[in-house]
């Protein structure tokens, strides 16, 4: 097998196994929202995995299995932190309400197989920047580090503003418009975006790697107007007051100076 193909087999053996895994766990614990907690660390999976079959460029592997490593395991300490002892998330809970009786079986393809799908095509940059190549690691990969360390710290600020924020008791039932919460509704979703821009041009170096950038575009869609800003906003019109105001004077995702009333 080729090393190209042996990336992209083993990417999605390793995404299988975790998925079938994580699956089993939640049907035990009737919570199917660890897969938020897994969704970090199945990239972290692949990238290791990836990096162990395939002998490639050595600087440029390390350095796309030291991003995915640090961004994945923040990701999922945090949503750790954020949501144990909490329930099943709402979105979970309503399909479980739909699905009656059978979700433990439905939620396999619905939750877990339809994650995991997402999670090797979005993974594509981390797979093929690590088959050989001839490019050692130059100005664009710098730049891609650039990117994503600007969208990992738009992550992890955001987080932390939004986690002391809704820890004050004063501020109880209000929107959340300070720091970078002033300038776009979701910086952490932004600095996602930027984080997987960033691992895609540092794979984009390595030639092959440029097809990578697929797996860049389908995760800033994700957040952009499939499982991130969309769906969540419709949630938080209805339940937050002052929300809509909100949304009027602030971006949705790329940060600006909000809009003057």
């Amino acid at each position: 097998m080729s090393p190209t193909a042996t990336a992209m087999v083993g990417a999605a053996v390793a995404i299988a196994m975790l998925m079938i895994a994580t699956w089993a766990v939640s049907v035990t614990l009737v919570n199917a929202s660890i897969v938020d907690i897994v969704w970090g660390l199945g990239f972290v999976t692949v990238a290791w995995v990836v990096r162990w079959l395939v002998d490639g460029n050595d600087h440029r592997q390390w350095l796309l299995v030291a991003m995915t490593t640090l961004w994945g395991l923040r990701l999922a300490a945090y949503l750790w932190w954020r949501n144990h002892g909490n329930g099943e998330d709402f979105r979970y809970r309503a399909m479980r309400r739909r699905a009656g009786g059978g979700f433990w079986l439905s939620s396999l393809l619905r939750v877990f197989v339809v994650q995991g799908v997402l999670m090797w095509v979005v993974s594509l940059p981390v797979q093929l920047g690590q088959v050989p190549s001839t490019p050692d690691v130059g100005w664009l990969a710098w730049l891609g580090v650039a990117v994503w360390g600007v969208g990992l710290a738009f992550e992890t600020i955001g987080d932390l503003q939004l986690a002391r924020f809704k820890a004050d008791p004063a501020t109880a039932g209000t929107v959340m418009d300070r720091g970078l919460w002033r300038y776009t509704r979701h910086p952490n979703y932004f600095g996602d975006a930027c984080v997987w821009w960033g691992i895609a041009l540092v794979a984009a170096e390595s030639g092959l790697g440029a097809w990578g950038l697929v797996g860049a575009v389908v995760m800033t869609v994700l957040l952009r107007r499939v499982s991130g800003v969309t769906l969540l906003e419709r949630s938080l019109v209805k339940r937050r007051a002052g929300y809509e105001d909100y949304v009027a004077r602030t971006s949705p995702f790329v940060p600006r100076p909000p809009k003057r009333s």
